[in-house]
């Protein structure tokens, strides 16, 4: 037998299917994630909780009893729409970073799940979307308490959870995408600082983006965090015209497509190659 032949045997089994894709791998990835959570849901609650409800509360009664109205609605209610988004985003891109950097770099967990009948097309897409439940889920909950100080939400509010889901997905992958890029934990001080802040500040969330110089408006069209922020604002007030529906909604899709492809690749590159 030849040297590549033996290399060939020793790769894992999943990097030598062919091209098929398998949901119940994808499930299985899920369903460990689960198993795991079960072990640290209470310290993840109170994180999810806690810090959009503080933002919520300082930024809406604090900068809300000053500005009192914002774009036809009271600032509280504005802002409230604008942290779900947020919060979506810091629930699932975050521990992306992290979380996946962690276990590539130093737990070799992927070793282990990609010695089993599973490939990276489906650990990545396993790994992002159980962090889209939990980001859908969590997201809500400053719009619940948004609710609690008085925001009407119309009937499109039972949209938000699906929104929520799908931007959970999109960030999660991006942040996947960026732990395979990234080469030590100090390069994540350039992700957060650079990239974390001026996303969650230039997508309409404290403020419209009109007050923004035209090319400020025109680099946020390219934040998929913007376009989470306007659908899910669409969905709570209504109002939405259905082009700009089309229009979020495409935007995000494409990211995904995107940015699923770029994620898979890079990951192949870290754990296969």
């Amino acid at each position: 037998m030849s040297l590549e032949q033996t290399r060939e045997d020793a790769r894992p089994e999943a990097h030598r299917r062919p091209g098929r894709f398998e949901p119940s791998a994808v499930l299985g990835v899920i369903a460990r994630e689960w198993i795991l959570y079960g072990q640290s849901w209470r310290s993840t609650t109170f994180a999810a909780v806690v810090e959009p409800t503080v933002y919520l509360l300082a930024f809406g009664f604090g900068m809300g009893a000053l500005i009192g109205t914002l774009a036809g609605f009271d600032y509280i209610d504005f802002l409230g729409t604008g942290i779900v988004a947020v919060s979506v985003m810091f629930q699932s891109m975050m521990p992306a970073v992290i979380n996946t950097f962690i276990k590539r770099r130093f737990l070799h967990t992927y070793e282990g799940i990609l010695a089993a009948p599973v490939d990276v097309r489906e650990l990545v897409t396993g790994e992002a979307l159980w962090l889209a439940l939990r980001s859908g889920v969590y997201g809500c909950v400053p719009l619940l308490v948004a609710v609690g100080f008085g925001l009407r939400p119309g009937p499109g509010v039972v949209l938000v959870p699906l929104i929520a889901f799908v931007a959970g997905f999109a960030f999660a992958l991006f942040g996947i995408w960026i732990s395979a890029v990234i080469s030590s934990v100090r390069s994540m001080d350039y992700v957060f600082s650079g990239l974390f802040t001026p996303l969650f500040l230039m997508a309409g969330t404290f403020f419209p983006l009109t007050e923004l110089p035209s090319w400020a408006q025109t680099a946020a069209m390219a934040n998929p965090l913007y376009h989470a922020v306007e659908l899910i604002r669409g969905a709570v007030f209504g109002g939405l015209a259905t082009d700009a529906v089309l229009l979020h909604t495409g935007v995000l899709v494409l990211f995904i497509a995107v940015i699923w492809w770029a994620a898979v690749r890079r990951m192949s590159r870290r754990v296969v190659s």
